[in-house]
């Protein structure tokens, strides 16, 4: 009997080990569209200066032609998010991924050499301008897709209480892949002369994405659709197997797929975005726009600028960006090890009041005439607190929150508002720092003020609490809206 015990005991735990590093690889394969969303949309951070030297000042355009520009593949991004849900629930999360890879790939080889079809290299004109920003949209759409399925596919794929940690790998990924991009960006242009940059340099930092989106795309092909997607196309046993192998169990694999289909259970097959009340929606919207004009992608798409202003040279300026990068890889360790600890709420909160400090002081050093290393530390300070609560905080809520009959649909709106709010936050800094220099920051400060508000009044916790469940917590509160609407008569007439 003690023999088998302890056979029994090596079995289980090697079952446990290789439960742990099977899901560790899926969210590790998901979390490559992480990596190539923070490549793609922080690699322009080098390029952006000659992309303005070559496609905008030498056509005599207007700087809000080069913030558009350079924010450009925010529309794909737009588009990209508004069709995720569509192409999610038809063909899957996986293969819906496996578009965003291919579209990655076509991006980064038409933004190196958008010549490469109609053009002469080194002859602007408006056509080629267009046509470079045809390529970035197409890797705007890439990311839109990667950036509202990724974390579903995640979320869908984890357990419970591993569930937030899985989906901040993702949000880590995305971090590091903008920190891989800043260390790329500064290596080509390191040593080289400014011409050579504007010339050929960067080009070979858009050319670098190929590689990666080649790897997410190989990589894809050796991973699983999920069991609650397989589940919403009536395959339970393909879901079953699948939710087995996951949970190492055959009790929860069996009870979870009894909640999955309960959830999915409804009068009808599609039900509206409205069935589960208003709340749920008020929340994750007002979440994804507040993400955004808090004021992050400010800093990321226009870093080796801003540091310019701060008083370093172009190389030394790129080198700084690499900081902003690996503060956001060394804080989201943090946010892994507190999300499913202390909670999504507390990041928020926590996040909030950080962000509000550190952006109102840069503004009221500038308006002091106060300009260098103490500006960038608290740059540089709000970048470490953006990236360990907000950064990776929403996109775990935006996969969690919302029930399974609407998932899909309602993170693609909320992702769409992500982006549509990345788009506009993005376009407006370049007249407004030429307005208001450093001072503009003041605006993103109070935006992250009414944040903290917002997260403290309406927000609830997810931690802990299986999707089912979640959903549960939204018709309970469904079911308040409704008595409240229905006394409401009742007491106008006492």
């Amino acid at each position: 009997m003690e023999i088998n015990k302890g056979g029994e005991g090596l079995s289980f735990t090697f079952m446990k080990n290789n439960k742990r590093y099977y899901i560790l690889f899926v969210a590790a394969v998901a979390s490559l569209g992480g990596l190539l969303f923070g490549y793609d949309t922080a690699v322009i951070a080098g390029a952006e200066q000659s992309i303005q030297l070559y496609l905008v000042d030498s056509l005599g355009l207007s700087s809000f032609v080069h913030g558009l520009t350079v924010s450009s593949a925010l529309i794909g991004c737009i588009i990209g998010a508004v069709i995720s849900g569509i192409l999610s629930n038809r063909i899957g999360r996986r293969n819906t991924l496996v578009i965003a890879a291919a579209l990655f790939f076509l991006s980064a080889l038409g933004s190196a050499y958008p010549e490469i079809l109609f053009f002469t290299a080194g002859e602007p004109s408006l056509a080629l301008l267009v046509t470079f920003n045809i390529y970035r949209i197409i890797g705007g759409i890439g990311v839109g897709l990667a950036s509202a399925i990724a974390p579903i596919y995640i979320s869908e794929m984890s357990p419970q209480n591993i569930r937030g940690k899985m989906v901040v790998l993702y949000s880590m990924s995305v971090v590091f892949g903008q920190t891989i991009v800043y260390v790329v960006n500064w290596q080509i242009a390191l040593g080289r002369t400014t011409e050579w940059i504007n010339d050929i340099g960067w080009r070979l930092m858009f050319a670098s994405e190929l590689i990666p989106a080649a790897l997410f795309f190989f990589l894809l092909l050796f991973i699983p659709e999920t069991p609650r997607y397989l589940a919403l196309k009536n395959e339970y046993d393909k879901a079953y197997n699948l939710l087995e192998k996951i949970n190492g169990s055959k009790q929860v694999a069996s009870e979870t797929l009894q909640q999955i289909k309960q959830s999915l259970n409804t009068k009808t097959e599609k039900v509206s975005l409205f069935y589960y009340g208003k709340l749920v929606l008020i929340v994750g919207m007002t979440l994804a726009v507040l993400q955004q004009f808090i004021g992050i992608n400010v800093i990321l798409y226009y870093a080796p600028r801003i540091f310019e202003n701060l008083g370093a040279d172009q190389s030394t300026s790129m080198f700084q960006t690499i900081f902003v990068g690996a503060i956001g890889v060394l804080v989201s360790f943090i946010s892994f090890k507190l999300i499913d600890k202390r909670g999504r709420k507390f990041l928020l909160l926590f996040g909030s009041a950080g962000c509000a400090i550190c952006l109102t002081a840069v503004a009221a050093l500038f308006f002091a005439g106060i300009q260098g290393i103490l500006t960038l530390l608290f740059i540089l300070g709000f970048v470490a607190v953006f990236q360990m609560t907000w950064g990776p905080v929403t996109w775990v809520i935006l996969s969690e929150l919302f029930p399974n009959k609407i998932r899909g649909q309602a993170v693609a709106i909320a992702v769409t508002l992500v982006w549509g709010a990345n788009l506009a936050a993005s376009s407006t800094f370049p007249p407004l720092n030429e307005a208001l220099g450093t001072g503009v920051f003041l605006i993103y400060g109070l935006i992250s003020t009414f944040a903290f508000f917002f997260v403290l009044k309406f927000v609830p916790e997810t931690k802990n609490k299986s999707l089912e469940e979640i959903e549960e917590t939204w018709l309970a509160e469904k079911k308040i809206e409704l008595e409240t609407t229905d006394m409401a008569p009742d007491r106008k007439a006492n």
